[in-house]
Parts: C-alpha cells; sequence; structure tokens
C-alpha cells in the first residue's frame, strides 16, 4: 500500500503511541554459539513487556542492505527508504534548526584526523568536544567561494554541518548529486569531491574549492586536521506524518540528525540530554498533549561503532531501567526497536535483522522469555520490514479503520 493511502484508513483515538528506538539495537555474538549484546543484558522490564507483546525481527530497507541512520529511521516513520531518499545533510541542517532554503545544498561533515601522507587515521578526530567543534565551524564558516555563501554549523563532538547557497540556484533534482568525500574507514586518503551528474558539476567544483581551503585551514589543529562530507541533499517535498496517520506526533533525541528526521516528516521535536532519565521527562511532559511520541536513545550504536560489547551490554541495561516510568506516562501502545544492528564485533552498523517488541493495544504475544534476537526469532513468522512496524502499531491502537467494503 501506498503510504499516502493510510490517510483514508486513518481514525481518531485516545491511544497514544510511544516508540523507543534503542540505536543499533541489534547486535552478533562474539564467539559462535555466544549472545549477542541485547541477549547478554540484564533487562527484566524489557522482558516482562516480551512475554505479553508482538516480537520479531524486522530489515530496515531490505535483505543484506546495511542502512544508514536516515533511512534506518524514516522506515520505522512507516515511509519506504528506497522511495523516500534524503541525504544526511538536509536531516543535521533541520536537527540543528538551520533555515534552510529553497534550492540551499547541505552536507553532514566529520572532523578527521590524517596523517602526514594524507590518509584517514580517525574518522571522528578522537570524538573532540562540541566545544571545540564550534570554535573550528566558526573558522570554517568564513571561507569564502565564488558563486555561493558559505554556512558551517557544529553539531555535535566531531559533527558539523556544511551549507552552500548558490547565487544562481538549480531547480533540477541533480543539483546536490555530488559524491560523498568520506571513505568509510581508516587508512584511506579522503575521496576526491565529484559530481555524479552534469547538473551537479558547478556544486562540486564549490565544493572541492572550500574543502581544499579548509585542508589549508587546519593543517596546524593536533587532531581535527581535515574534513569528510556525505549526504549531500536539499529539501524535498514529501507527506506527513500527521497527515498520514492523523496522530500530533512528538520527538525527543540528544542528537541533532534525529530529531532534523522526526521534523522533516512533521513532528515536533526538541532536544533532551543523553542519560535515559531525559527521555522518560519528555514523555511525561508530551503525553497529555500527543498522540505519538518518539524517543531516541544513542548510546548502543556509540558503543557498537566503538567495538565495545560490555559497555553495549550496559547502556542497553540502563534503557531497560526506566521502563516502568515509561509505562507510568500511561502509552498504550509500546514499539520498541532499533533502526539497524550495529554488532560490537564489526564495529559499524550491519544488514543484520533488528528485533522489535510490539506491546499493548490489541497486540498479543505468545508468551516468550525474554526480548532478544533469539527469542525475537523464534517468535515471528518471518522477517518484516522496517517500514511495517508502524502501521501495525497504529492498528494496535485502533487507529486504521478497514479497507475496502
Amino acid at each position: 500500500m501506498r503510504l499516502e493511502e493510510y490517510a483514508d484508513l486513518a481514525r481518531p483515538s485516545d491511544r497514544l503511541i510511544l516508540l523507543l528506538v534503542l540505536d543499533g539495537l541489534g547486535g552478533l555474538p562474539l564467539e559462535p554459539g555466544g549472545r549477542t549484546e541485547l541477549e547478554s543484558a540484564l533487562t527484566p522490564n524489557l522482558d516482562e513487556l516480551a512475554r505479553e507483546a508482538v516480537l520479531g525481527l524486522h530489515e530496515p530497507v531490505g535483505a543484506g542492505i546495511t542502512p544508514g541512520s536516515g533511512p534506518g529511521h524514516l522506515a520505522l516513520f512507516g515511509y519506504d527508504p528506497l522511495t523516500y531518499r534524503i541525504g544526511r545533510g538536509v536531516l543535521e541542517a533541520l536537527g540543528v534548526d538551520f533555515p534552510l532554503e529553497a534550492g540551499d545544498i547541505a552536507a553532514r561533515g566529520n572532523f578527521c584526523t590524517v596523517d602526514q601522507a594524507g590518509v584517514v587515521v580517525d574518522r571522528r578526530a578522537g570524538r573532540i568536544s562540541t566545544e571545540e567543534a564550534e570554535r573550528l565551524a566558526d573558522r570554517l564558516g568564513g571561507i569564502e567561494v565564488p558563486g555561493a555563501r558559505v554556512f558551517v554549523r557544529a553539531v555535535k563532538e566531531h559533527r558539523f554541518l556544511l551549507v552552500l547557497r548558490p547565487e544562481r540556484r538549480s531547480e533540477g533534482p541533480d543539483a546536490a548529486d555530488v559524491a560523498d568525500t568520506d571513505p568509510g574507514r581508516r587508512g584511506a586518503p579522503p575521496l576526491d569531491v565529484a559530481a555524479r551528474s552534469i547538473e551537479a558539476r558547478s556544486t562540486a567544483t564549490m565544493v572541492g574549492e572550500w574543502v581544499e581551503a579548509a585542508r589549508e585551514s587546519l593543517a596546524g589543529e593536533p587532531a581535527a586536521n581535515m574534513v569528510l562530507l556525505r549526504g549531500f541533499s536539499r529539501l524535498p517535498t514529501w507527506p506527513r506524518f500527521p497527515d498520514i496517520f492523523g496522530m500530533r506526533a512528538f520527538a525527543a533525541a540528544a542528537y541533532p540528525m534525529y530529531r532534523g528526521v522526526a521534523r522533516l516528516v512533521g513532528m515536533d521535536a526538541v532536544a533532551v540530554g543523553e542519560e535515559p532519565e531525559a527521555l522518560a521527562a519528555a514523555l511525561e511532559g508530551a503525553a497529555a498533549e500527543y498522540d505519538f511520541v518518539f524517543l531516541h536513545f544513542k548510546p548502543p550504536d556509540k558503543a557498537g561503532e566503538d567495538g565495545d560489547f560490555d559497555r553495549k551490554v550496559a547502556v542497553i541495561e540502563q534503557a531497560d531501567a526506566i521502563v516502568p516510568r515509561l509505562l507510568e506516562a500511561g502509552p498504550d501502545v509500546v514499539l520498541v526497536t532499533g533502526d539497524h544492528s550495529t554488532p560490537a564485533l564489526l564495529r559499524s552498523h550491519s544488514w543484520h535483522p533488528v528485533p522489535y517488541l510490539l506491546w499493548g493495544g490489541a497486540a498479543r504475544g505468545r508468551g516468550a522469555r525474554g526480548f532478544g534476537e533469539e527469542e525475537c526469532r523464534e517468535a515471528c513468522d518471518g522477517l518484516r520490514l522496517g517500514r511495517d512496524l508502524m502501521p501495525l502499531a497504529v492498528a494496535a491502537a485502533g487507529r486504521l479503520g478497514k479497507y475496502g467494503a
């Protein structure tokens, strides 16, 4: 079913839906036959929900595809990420409340560390502080390139936003079709700035001049001595989540990108602290005013990318500890899952299916022993696509009517 068609089925209800995303939740055992991070964690509260919940596994995009955070979250909101494509740049811009204009071209940036040969030795520049990134972003924002105004904003830690506002704006769809300069790994130099379409050639030229100037400006920095860019994009015109499902929607996240993807589809979004208790407080404040609340918890993904199995276990346990407080806020339907898997074994996002738990409303489970990959594998009738989970949650809340006569 096309996304817009759900609007014809949407029905009012007083049931509140909570989507709790434990970023990078899915994992792998360190040894064959062992337990994943989620299975190793002590999660009595999620296990209790699992006994009454529908469990399963979902593929955020499709079989064998490793998703980025943007596509993974769009899928959880009900959007097919193969149809609704957006680069990371727009999401970062919306996340930090940058006033994007039609024709602006945005890119997500990383401050990184390169050696004397120009090879990337740390894609995140040692995760420099946000304060340090602000200092460097102010400097790089002063770089001028012919044909466009340049804006640079610090985002969080090593992340920054680059926006080009061309003097001559193209209305065509491909002006932002510029390839990433991030090689995606250590041990390789930054990639050259390259246009992937004829229409993007002028954009690539401006970006290339800015990158060379940034390289010179950062040359003396001890850690953040180069930049990597990805996700070049412009604002799209998409159906809005509140119009599709007939729900007033709210989002709370510590990291700007996740607020950005929520705002992109029409949700109200606020910044919160990284600790789980901040998410519980956000739900308590929003429960009376909204029909749908999305809470984002980043630490499992960070621990997975750092290859720290034990820390990922510990932060999953921290998230489990706030589940009773979340339930006290009164959600009628709760969906707990991740936007992708980030196994500590691989130190990166992966294509492996992600466990999910759907509790409450008309959702009825099979008395599972707990919440983990193996339990979800045994409980489900087959893999689902990530985009199917939101309609299931909306249906469980009694918010979807009958299709056809």
